[in-house]
């Protein structure tokens, strides 16, 4: 048994093309395939929306900014008015489910009508009750329900259990670095101090990046070895603090000229974040990531390189990647590979045997499989 917690099991039924999905991931890598618009791109949103939900109690929030209630539901609140979905996340001593239902609502948001939790121990407790937080509610209990307090034993490890499902739901992060236009945080000065974890849209890199260049130069410096075999020119980063903040720079192998983050071309940008994130140590890292896309605008050697440090990273902590790069899914093996498709309307999703494969994975690759459509979702 793998000893670091995973998603063992999530069940989504009614999130926008996701009308019935479910997906039981391994603890290591697995990449979610398809074409476009096949819903490998909701599966993370779903999971963006949840950190918005109990990390910030902005459900709300999220649901205003992504287009209102009716846009998140399949088909619109006509076809699905309500959406469930329940995760059950695997340690090292059992199992930890929580669930949500949330219903339309008038003029255009979401209203909890069932929201639960619970622990089972391994081999121990079967199939034990939830623990209902009731319904009614705008934003998610769960966190309040996880507040110490002198209620008594049983309530205690009521919120006991409450506060470790939290904590291992926000452990599950998702990153999209896609953003590299005129609006990006990319380009902006950052605070220096803001660099714990990366965030979602890589935003505080060059935090990050100083802050490793003064702790682990070591680390640092692979980062940089990583960034060299992709970018040619690229020699280090010069990050210097002023009053507070920091900027994203580089220094040139063939000048003594530095470069911002305006002049560096949008895979770059990206790459700088993907070997960043991929490279950190185990406590600046969620323990679930997921990435949406990674190889857009990369060279087919950084996306292969991305490949190797996720596969890399994936043996202490459960990644799940959404792509449509065959080069990407060649790093992979056939059962870390899910296939999604939309079928009138609907993400379908499945997976395959790898002995049923067998004599054609002698010849092509995963990849290969792919874009010959013999795994389906067709590239």
């Amino acid at each position: 048994m793998t000893d670091h917690a995973h998603i063992e099991r999530i069940h989504i039924q009614g999130f926008r093309s996701l009308a019935d999905v479910e997906l039981s991931p391994g603890a290591g890598a697995n990449v979610l395939i398809g074409a476009n618009g096949s819903g490998k791109s909701n599966f993370v949103k779903f999971f963006d929306m949840l950190s918005w939900m109990l990390k910030s109690r902005q459900l709300a929030q999220v649901v205003g900014m992504e287009g209102g209630a009716d846009d998140q539901l399949h088909g619109g609140n006509d076809t699905t008015p309500r959406l469930n979905a329940e995760i059950a996340i695997r340690t090292g001593t059992g199992r930890n489910d929580y669930r949500l239902k949330l219903s339309f609502a008038h003029p255009d948001r979401l209203l909890f009508v069932d929201e639960a939790f619970r622990y089972s121990r391994e081999n121990l407790d079967g199939n034990p009750p939830w623990n209902s937080l009731g319904s009614g509610h705008r934003e998610a209990l769960i966190v309040a329900a996880g507040q110490p307090n002198d209620e008594g034993p049983a309530s205690e490890v009521r919120a006991r259990t409450a506060r470790t499902v939290t904590h291992l739901l926000r452990d599950c992060a998702a990153f999209q670095f896609h953003n590299t236009g005129a609006t990006s945080k990319f380009k902006t000065k950052w605070d220096a101090e803001d660099h714990a974890y990366m965030r979602a849209d890589g935003g505080n890199l060059p935090a990050i990046l100083h802050r490793l260049e003064q702790e682990d130069l070591h680390r640092y410096d692979a980062i940089c070895r990583h960034i060299r075999r992709v970018v040619p020119g690229f020699d280090r980063f010069e990050i210097e603090e002023q009053y507070g903040k920091v900027a994203l720079r580089w220094r040139s192998r063939h000048s003594d000229k530095t470069y911002g983050a305006h002049l560096t071309s949008d895979g770059s940008l990206r790459f700088f974040a993907l070997a960043t994130l991929l490279s950190l140590p185990a406590e600046m890292l969620p323990g679930v990531l997921l990435l949406d896309e990674p190889e857009l605008g990369l060279h087919p050697k950084a996306i292969a390189l991305v490949g190797d440090m996720i596969h890399a990273l994936a043996e202490s902590r459960q990644v799940i990647v959404a792509t449509q790069s065959p080069l990407l899914v060649d790093a992979f093996e056939l059962d870390e590979v899910f296939v999604l498709e939309i079928l009138k309307g609907r993400t379908e999703l499945r997976s395959h045997d790898p002995t049923q494969f067998r004599a054609w994975l002698e010849e092509f690759t995963v990849g290969e499989l792919w874009q010959k459509n013999l795994l389906g979702g067709r590239p």
